[in-house]
């Protein structure tokens, strides 16, 4: 019989799963949010950078050509200086303004090539606040094709009086680096974007993994409940049916007193066996092996069997293991009762024999056998062909696990079944062998 598994969607689960999300949130927010400000920073200083640099290169080109502006002996303006200089050549323009008469600013020079169109009263106003602070100044004003021009402004001044007569304005253009400036724009944004997703994704596996214990816990839990659930309704539903039954007729009480011992006796498998399977989904805090005597432990086993029972057939080599006294116990009763239960031949009785060799238990019988391939089928929970506890066997499983061994069958010669029984390393080498009592 196959019990139908735990539910895949409990309130429980759905609030782990919640509670993932909100840490995969949370995490991908403040790596956004760092990475935003990164990204800010680093946007705002290229541009800040490049920003610069053009109005550097402005303030050289001012300067040099202001040093080339010169009078002659006759008190004329020359600007011969300027027409064949690098720095009045390309980007960015360079013009020179002078005070005519009357105090007006007239243009008296425009170098040559490409420059942002500016209205010439943005370039007064530069150059008349230049000369009236007598220093360098700067200056951003909207150009006539709806683009933005940075100004700078210098004055020059009068070689015999020291006057300040002009002043040389600078026309940058902020298109300049600004393809370098946008490229690294769009790789900053495109790697952030990146990192947020990475982020996302390594957010949800760290909350996962941090998570997995309490995921582990409510497994552990949900089949600790489906365990309990289903063992416990058979040997309940039977002590039910048999006092029902006495009830009606006291009479009778005698014939179901049986009925009610072996109900109660099932029922106290099933409590070892689910508090057993608690046990080892707690984990390693839970388990403790000891040096034990294992062909000791499982003579005991056997001289507790139900006086009902049929003889059990008992070969003990003298073995020293590493383990856990309670499991072991729990597993070796349970392959016997697996035996006893469905060893036998039809129609007679069960063959059961029991031998100890090294870290091994073997138990054999004489039932209708089973085929290796046939044990994972075996070992799941609630699998019971004949009225067993259902996980009987595998809690023998999880009982060699812990123990870092193994659960086996094999087909037995004449007939029937034999379950090795493996707990792994730490079994000392037999000294010598003995026969137990048939």
């Amino acid at each position: 019989m196959r019990a139908v598994g735990r539910r895949r969607h409990s309130p429980a689960r759905r609030r782990l799963r919640r509670l993932q999300f909100r840490l995969t949130l949370a995490y991908t927010l403040v790596t956004l949010a760092g990475v935003s400000v990164l990204c800010w920073m680093v946007i705002r200083t290229d541009a800040r950078s490049w920003r610069e640099a053009e109005y550097d290169e402005m303030d050289r080109r001012a300067a040099v050509s202001a040093s080339l502006i010169y009078y002659d002996e006759g008190g004329r303006l020359r600007l011969d200086g300027l027409q064949d200089d690098a720095a009045t050549r390309g980007r960015p323009r360079v013009v020179v303004l002078h005070t005519a008469a009357g105090g007006a600013l007239e243009r008296v020079f425009t170098s040559r090539g490409p420059a942002v169109p500016v209205a010439p009263a943005e370039l007064a106003r530069l150059a008349r606040t230049a000369m009236t602070e007598d220093a360098t100044v700067r200056g951003e004003t909207p150009a006539r094709d709806g683009t933005a021009a940075y100004l700078l402004a210098q004055p020059y001044y009068h070689d015999e009086t020291h006057r300040t007569v002009g002043a040389v304005v600078v026309v940058g253009d902020p298109d300049q680096g600004m393809a370098q400036h946008r490229r690294l724009t769009a790789a900053v944004l495109t790697g952030s974007a990146l990192l947020t997703c990475v982020a996302a994704l390594t957010g949800h596996l760290l909350s996962g993994r941090s998570l997995r214990p309490a995921w582990q816990a409510l497994e552990a839990q949900e089949r600790l409940l489906a365990d309990a659930a289903h063992e416990l309704r058979t040997p309940v539903a039977i002590m039910r049916s048999s006092v029902d039954t006495a009830d009606a007729d006291p009479r009778r009480l005698q014939q179901h007193l049986p009925r009610m011992r072996r109900a109660t006796d099932r029922l106290a498998d099933v409590v070892d066996n689910v508090l057993t399977r608690g046990r080892l989904q707690a984990a390693a805090e839970s388990f403790r092996p000891e040096p034990l005597r294992l062909d000791q432990l499982v003579e005991q086993v056997c001289a507790e069997l139900p006086p009902a029972a049929q003889p059990v057939s008992v070969r003990l080599d003298d073995s020293v293991v590493a383990a856990d006294p309670a499991l072991v116990r729990i597993a070796v009763r349970n392959l016997l009762d697996n035996a006893l239960r469905h060893g036998a031949t039809p129609g007679g009785t069960a063959e059961v024999a029991v031998s100890v060799h090294g870290a091994t238990v073997t138990v054999a019988d004489r039932g209708p056998g089973l085929a290796p391939g046939d044990l994972p089928e075996l070992l799941e929970r609630y699998r019971s062909d004949g009225g067993g506890t259902g996980i009987g066997l595998s809690l023998v499983h999880e009982i060699a696990t812990a123990h870092g061994g193994t659960v086996t069958v094999r087909t037995r010669p004449g007939g029937g079944s034999v379950f090795v029984l493996r707990l792994g390393p730490g079994a000392t080498e037999p000294r010598h062998a003995r026969l137990g009592r048939p």
